[in-house]
């Protein structure tokens, strides 16, 4: 169903940006809000504005954060944005420097100092995230005389959106006193004999993150692979172009060529390139017995050892990779590589422990170059 992948795929649709996509989930809603309820536990909401589908995870990922983020200050930010907005009607105008007054006033700790340069870029970036989800549109102006200037103004309208930014929580938050509360808060409610509160972990699990490994969140959850993983099979199979492959200590959602749910791996971008030649060493490895699996099919090697085999990727390869990190410096290059790996839940690092956990995903796929091009760089080594 196209209309239920569009809004796993999306954070909401807007009426007023697309209308057509609105009307033609709103047809299809009964059937969206059938499967998002009975098999994700996920709420749908639909009114004159939006229609969204409240997608919480059922395990918190490296991958599920603001990838245009890079500091704490920008999520505090977006909260006082979103606060901001709150008192405020939709299609409601309002000047920047009222945003930036507000700020100063409700942040917590130092407060803000809008003379940083720091500053006013951390909170252009919010802005300019805002505007692409639709939160809020540029009236008049341009952020960037605020970036030379604390002193620049923009004319911006709330669209009213912002009201369904944030998940509804179905207790008091402010009695919450760990982060694990915040997980377990969709659970409390439900009678977990039943096994409602499992399968709605299961699906989620499997559509809103990379992978499922065994020995990561509730031990249970894969017994119900155990005895319904036919059935959930099929029923993901019915609703979207996928296959469902279940091993020993993961599961994996696969997406066909028809099917875009989020973020796809591998992507068409030369860091995918990397990561599916450094899986294929990893394979090499486990092939010849250097590296042996656990039983839960993860492999727990020395952080030193691991990036010792990105440097072989960087040497052996890297007349193929594109320039910029053909030329980037071996460190960087390390730690970008690291970065992505972890992002798609192809290793868990361990800093305290100095070690990398490979999780099950980087044996699922590889990559190689060809032949000739590999014949190529080594009479280039030899000087033939």
């Amino acid at each position: 169903m196209k209309e239920l992948e569009t809004l796993l795929e999306r954070r909401w649709v807007l009426k007023s940006e697309d209308r057509e996509l609105y009307y033609k989930i709103r047809d299809s809603i009964g059937e969206i809000r059938k499967f998002a309820t009975e098999k994700m536990g996920c709420q749908v909401i639909e009114n004159a504005l939006l229609v969204k589908m409240e997608k919480i995870p059922a395990l918190p990922e490296v991958c599920m954060g603001i990838r245009d983020f890079t500091s704490q200050e920008e999520y505090a930010f977006l909260c006082i944005l979103l606060m901001f907005l709150e008192d405020r009607d939709a299609q409601e105008q309002f000047i920047l420097s009222q945003l930036t007054e507000y700020i100063a006033a409700n942040m917590p700790g130092e407060g803000v100092d809008w003379t940083l340069y720091t500053s006013r870029r951390r909170l252009v970036k919010v802005l300019r995230y805002a505007a692409a989800e639709g939160i809020i549109r540029v009236t008049d102006g341009s952020d960037d005389a605020f970036m030379d200037q604390e002193t620049g103004e923009v004319l911006y309208e709330n669209t009213g959106a912002s009201r369904y930014f944030m998940r509804n929580f179905s207790r008091d938050i402010m009695e919450y006193s760990r982060p694990e509360d915040f997980q377990e808060s969709d659970w409390f409610a439900m009678d977990e004999d039943r096994g409602i509160a499992r399968r709605h972990r299961v699906y989620k699990r499997l559509l809103f993150s990379v992978g499922m490994y065994r020995g990561e969140g509730a031990d249970e959850d894969f017994e119900y692979l155990k005895y319904y993983g036919r059935r959930l099979a099929d029923d993901l199979e019915q609703n979207f172009q996928c296959q469902l492959h279940i091993h020993r200590g993961s599961a994996f959602f696969m997406q066909g060529e028809d099917c875009r749910i989020g973020e796809t791996f591998p992507g068409n971008t030369g860091m995918s390139d990397i990561l599916l030649l450094c899986c294929g060493e990893i394979r090499k490895k486990v092939e010849s017995g250097a590296w042996e699996p656990r039983k839960d099919d993860m492999i727990a090697v020395q952080i030193v050892e691991f990036e010792q085999l990105l440097r072989q990727v960087k040497t052996e390869y890297g007349q193929g990779f594109i320039k910029g990190y053909r030329e980037m410096p071996e460190g960087e290059f390390i730690r970008q590589v690291e970065d992505e790996m972890e992002r798609w839940m192809l290793i868990r690092r361990n800093v305290r422990e100095q070690t990398v956990l490979i999780c099950p995903a980087a044996g699922k796929m590889e990559g190689h170059y060809p032949a000739d091009f590999m014949d190529g760089q080594k009479k280039g080594e030899t000087g033939q």
